[in-house]
């Protein structure tokens, strides 16, 4: 026999498991041909019983290599120096990468040919196959973890009395035809990847943090902790309209599910970043990942025009009720916000979907103070406006339970010294270190605002030392 190995051609004396190497090697690469009853040097063996080694090895490839190879392998009896031997024929595959059932989508289980031998594929070729394969569409691809389990997302559907059988896996997309877990699946597993972050903050800026979580497992198990979470920071506050008492959230609970939503099945799960929410004092912000999808502009969907990104991924949350029809969720959010000055805004980047909830009871505060402080206004002197157009809407409030005279005393104060002042409005004593936090000023200025006020007799010290503290005179 003329033969030697080389990319195309393997030897096997004789029938052992490992031929299941060469299979997926072969149909990963460019094909070949296993010449079971050979030896490596070429030297012709035999093989005895043809039909019962073809059985064991159909039967192994069958049961050992996944996606389904069958269809890519033939078995061919010849006879060399008289001795009969087997030829496999394994053509490349449709589906690459193929892989060892027990050892997974990894380099230790996805094998291809170079030169004589067959190594394991890095995972950069092995993402390339499984691209070029199944497409670009990520809930589409093949997960590389085939060691998925679904314990939430079965509760989830039990919850809905949807069925969550293999049947039902396949025709959701969650498992293809093949039996093998796509992306989809891996989002609805407990081993899911991609997680949301959520950040608590004090006032209306980024700099000091109330709390902050990481929420992971299966998108429905992030739905629902992160709801839950936003709905502990969503209050509700209570006005009397004549003898009925409203209680308002701060948010409309339909806007923020509607949000949340959008941010868990429109990103793009191809990147790893985690989905962003930032709690502050008057608003909600929810950043996903990826832009709008590819043929939809911004007035598309501000006017309810929908292009899924993840379409199966939809599919599933629709299958559970919780979307209705695409398209609908911006829409919603907009007619919370009907009634109120205040509406969401949406911003969009090339990487980046942003929807910002403002916090309605928030607003109206605003609103009412700044009423009061118009009304303070219109009682005082012109000079007193003068003064008073320089003050905050707090600092107004108080001078509207001033009598004239005491208007007229507060106008001479500095700055600082009114500030003062107004914490009386709140507390019936001050400390320097209340000035100080209050003003944002030295210990040095605290004294000197405190002295200059004792001076104009309009405070007083009680106690002593490190105990002293102010009260209005």
């Amino acid at each position: 026999m003329n033969l030697f190995e080389n990319t195309t051609t393997e030897f096997k004396r004789e029938y052992a498991p490992d031929i299941n190497k060469a299979v997926v090697a072969f149909a990963n690469t460019d094909g070949g041909t296993i010449y079971v009853g050979v030896a490596d040097d070429g030297g012709v063996a035999g093989i005895a019983d043809i039909d019962g080694t073809i059985l064991k090895i159909s039967n192994s490839i069958r049961d050992s290599i996944k996606p389904d190879v069958t269809l890519f392998v033939d078995y061919q009896q010849e006879f060399i120096d008289d001795k009969a031997i087997i030829k496999v024929i394994v053509q490349r595959g449709k589906s690459c990468p193929y892989y060892l059932a027990g050892k997974g989508i990894r380099p230790e289980g996805v094998y291809v040919r170079q030169g004589a031998s067959k190594v394991p594929a890095t995972e950069t070729s092995i993402l390339r196959m499984i691209k070029e394969t199944d497409g670009e569409k990520y809930e589409d691809v093949r997960s590389l973890n085939q060691e998925l389990t679904f314990v939430e997302t079965e509760k989830e559907f039990r919850a809905y009395n949807v069925s969550f059988g293999i049947s039902q896996q396949k025709t959701l997309g969650l498992m293809n035809t093949d039996g093998i877990y796509t992306n989809l699946g891996l989002l609805f597993s407990d081993q899911c990847i991609h997680s949301v972050k959520l950040a608590v903050f004090e006032g209306a800026e980024k700099a000091m943090f109330k709390d902050r979580r990481e929420f992971i497992g299966s998108l429905p198990k992030q739905l629902n902790d992160v709801f839950d979470f936003i709905d502990r920071y969503n209050r509700n506050r209570s006005e009397m309209e004549g003898l009925r008492r409203i209680d308002k959230r701060d948010y409309p609970v339909e806007a923020v599910r509607e949000a949340l939503l959008n941010a868990l099945i429109h990103r793009d799960y191809s990147f790893s970043d985690s989905t962003l929410i930032s709690i502050f004092d008057d608003r909600i912000e929810f950043v996903s990942i990826g832009g709008l999808a590819r043929g939809i502009t911004f007035n598309d969907i501000m006017l309810g025009v929908s292009v899924a990104r993840n379409r199966n991924l939809a599919n599933v949350f629709y299958r559970l009720t919780l979307v209705e029809a695409y398209g609908t969720g911006v829409p919603k959010i907009m007619r919370n916000y009907a009634d109120y000055a205040a509406k969401p805004q949406i911003e969009v980047s090339d990487n980046a979907f942003k929807i910002t909830l403002p916090n309605i009871n928030e607003i109206s505060e605003k609103v009412e103070l700044s009423k009061n402080g118009r009304a303070v206004v219109a009682v005082l002197s012109n000079n007193e406006r003068a003064v008073t157009a320089e003050l905050s809407d707090d600092e107004r409030t108080v001078m509207a339970e001033l009598s004239g005279n005491e208007r007229a005393d507060v106008t001479m104060l500095s700055d600082n010294e009114r500030a003062v002042m107004a914490l009386f409005a709140d507390s019936d004593s001050v400390a320097r270190k209340d000035i100080e936090k209050v003003l944002s000023v030295s210990q040095t200025m605290a004294v000197r605002v405190l002295k200059g006020l004792v001076d104009k007799g309009k405070i007083r010290a009680i106690g002593g030392g490190k105990n002293t503290r102010y009260v209005p005179k």
